[in-house]
């Protein structure tokens, strides 16, 4: 079945005002009741989730299994060579923390790709992979029973079936098997949520510590600057942690305490499990995608991996002087780049929340030129503009529904860095989707069908 006609029927409850009306005042209470805020803004401004069918589901999942593997293998192969590594442009400190073994197989037990799939064409493009310190699996869920209880919602329920897909479990399974194979016993671990007090995702916190702690698991909520490590146990503010689950980012730890931190020398003493470890951020640099894209690591690659990464990975390139193949042209790099910026956006390497990106088809030559210099003396990469796909969203306008047409991403979360098990969908009137950088919406998936 198409999901048109799903959406078609939602669209069409909400031309009565009054449920419309009823809907959205139950949106605004149930996100406050919830937590559900980031920085202070609803997590959620739109009357109606996302709707995909089951073959619209597998298709993502099945080819999100298939490409994992090309992932593994790049990793294993710049683990062991330090030339490759070179092409990640980690910093030296990061070189010195990635050799340290996590305990456990996986680089990014709980991870999150960022696809554009067009509902209506199939077409699926991954432009980044968040291997450090994914976000919004514990918001995902509380949007889920949120989005749930709407009126709108239980009276689209009486014809068609929705099956929600959540996501905070897989994470959690994540951490807890890779505490298990760290410990190498099944015990209970004391569960530090680690990042700073004034981050904003600190109500998703809350939202993991309550759960951990109803199925018995002891889990507090700490701030990197509490740490003590007197050579055996990690303490925050007195209280043990054997199992750090971490939402700092490690350039923020080490920025502010080093690179010898007592974090850091508690893992490389494997004296508590740290969950995603440092060697995370080797997958998690968008130079990750140019490895995987870049002709000179083709031998690197089984032609099953490489199919799947050319069904999805535009073509990605770390920002130097060198030339490269573009679509089976050789090409200046440089000088490609600044001829054709309306097919191009540069992002740095390693960072988050939308920041330093330039798209180069929203800017002027002098912008582009500009940006391109600094990605010469800052860690950039330049990456083919995708299509980003977009479908009608309602919201409350004056008392009535309006319909406006926003564009969507299709984020999975992974488990052991291997297969998807469920994701979350950002909706923006910008080109650029993301809650850190004030993109419009987050909302939960429905699998739908008629009843």
């Amino acid at each position: 079945m198409s999901v048109s006609g799903a959406v078609t029927a939602y669209h069409e409850l909400l031309t009565d005002d009054a449920l419309a009306q009823e809907s959205s005042e139950v949106l605004t209470s149930q996100l406050s009741g919830r937590g559900l805020v980031f920085g202070g803004r609803p997590l959620a401004t739109v009357l109606r989730p996302r709707l995909v069918t089951r073959a619209q589901y597998d298709v993502v999942i099945d080819l999100t299994t298939r490409l994992m593997p090309a992932f593994d293998r790049i990793l294993e192969a710049a683990l062991a060579s330090a030339e490759l590594r070179e092409q990640f442009r980690l910093a030296p400190w990061e070189e010195s923390l990635v050799g340290v073994n996590p305990g456990f197989a996986a680089a990014s037990p709980t991870s999150r790709l960022d696809y554009f799939v067009d509902d209506a064409t199939g077409e699926i493009s991954l432009t980044e992979y968040n291997a450090e310190t994914p976000a919004g699996a514990a918001y995902n869920d509380a949007l889920i029973d949120t989005y749930m209880d709407l009126p709108v919602v239980r009276q689209f329920a009486r014809d068609w079936e929705l099956v929600s897909m959540p996501t905070r479990h897989g994470v959690i399974r994540s951490l807890l098997d890779a505490w298990t194979a760290w410990r190498g016993v099944r015990e209970v671990p004391h569960i530090g949520i680690v990042d700073w007090k004034e981050v904003p995702t600190y109500s998703e916190f809350e939202l993991f510590q309550h759960h951990f702690r109803a199925i018995g698991m002891p889990c507090t909520i700490v701030d990197p600057r509490d740490a003590e490590y007197d050579g055996e146990t990690l303490t925050f503010g007195g209280t043990p942690v054997t199992l750090i689950y971490k939402r700092v980012l490690l350039h923020e730890l080490v920025e502010r305490g080093g690179a010898d931190h007592v974090i850091f020398q508690a893992v490389r003493d494997g004296k508590v499990c740290m969950v995603n470890p440092p060697r995370c951020k080797i997958l998690h640099k968008k130079a990750s995608l140019a490895a995987l894209t870049d002709e000179r690591n083709t031998h690197l690659l089984s032609a099953t991996q490489h199919a799947a990464v050319a069904s999805c990975i535009p073509w990605t390139r770390v920002v130097e002087e060198r030339t490269t193949m573009f679509h089976g042209e050789r090409v200046d790099l440089l000088s490609y780049a600044a001829a054709h910026r309306e097919r191009f956006v540069l992002k740095p390497n390693d960072d988050y929340g939308g920041a330093g990106i330039v798209l180069g088809w929203t800017v002027d030559g002098d912008t582009w030129n500009a940006a391109l210099r600094t990605a010469l003396t800052n860690p950039y990469v330049v990456q083919e503009r995708v299509s980003i796909p977009s479908e009608g969203y309602p919201s409350l306008v004056d008392g009535r529904s309006v319909v406006v047409e926003r564009m969507y991403d299709t984020a999975p979360f992974l488990c052991d860095g291997a297969y998807a098990d469920g994701f979350m969908c950002r909706l923006s009137t910008a080109a650029l989707l993301n809650v850190t950088a004030g993109g419009g919406s987050t909302v939960p998936t429905f699998l739908v069908r008629p009843r």
